[in-house]
């Protein structure tokens, strides 16, 4: 059973146009990604538009790209998917609201920078994270951050690990583990298996 959850944000990509983020508003279930019913979402373009594109489908199997086409508020899967899941959700994993503070390097010209963050961990695995946060004040992320430093307080204590990003929109960040400290990692292990 394929699962596109509540909540999760997809990126709709046209070609000629800027990308654009998709909040899905209920879970859609189906047999297959083919099989999708229209998902209801939410976004920031005008409701009588119809865009066609690619989208990046987050789903609780793993995240992959499918043609798909936007209209009156309804995304429909309207191809073949375009490649394998990129990223496998097979990891142990534990949803929850994680306070996190860390400091963020972005790739920018002429060299990287570093920007304090602070915001939660919503949903945690043995092999990487998703950061809803704000830096410096602004309502979002800043742009084209490569790693992330981050410091989670966890029912255990804090959990100091480097995130490399996987991808990003917004106030959200995905990411895989870098590094993390093994007394972090083995408690992680027992803290996402206990379920």
């Amino acid at each position: 059973m394929i699962v596109v959850p509540a909540g999760s944000t997809l990126t709709l990509r046209c070609p000629g146009e800027p990308d654009l983020p998709l909040i899905v508003l209920d879970d859609i279930r189906a047999d297959f990604v083919a099989a999708l019913p229209p998902i209801p979402v939410l976004s920031l373009d005008d409701p009588a538009a119809r865009r066609a594109g690619t989208v990046e489908l987050v789903t609780n199997a793993g995240v992959t790209w499918i043609e798909a086409e936007l209209r009156g508020g309804r995304l429909s899967i309207a191809g073949d998917l375009t490649t394998d899941m990129v990223q496998r959700r097979e990891a142990a994993r534990r949803p929850g609201a994680y306070a996190a503070t860390g400091t963020a390097e972005i790739d920018a010209a002429p060299g990287r920078r570093l920007v304090p963050v602070r915001g939660h961990v919503e949903d945690v695995s043995t092999g990487g994270l998703l950061l809803r946060a704000t830096a410096a004040g602004r309502p979002h992320l800043p742009p084209r951050i490569v790693r992330t430093l981050l410091h989670v307080s966890m029912p255990w204590g804090d959990m100091t690990a480097a995130v490399t990003t996987v991808d990003q929109i917004s106030d959200q960040l995905r990411g895989t583990y870098e590094w993390i400290d093994p007394v972090d990692s083995a408690a992680l292990r027992k803290f996402c298996g206990s379920r």
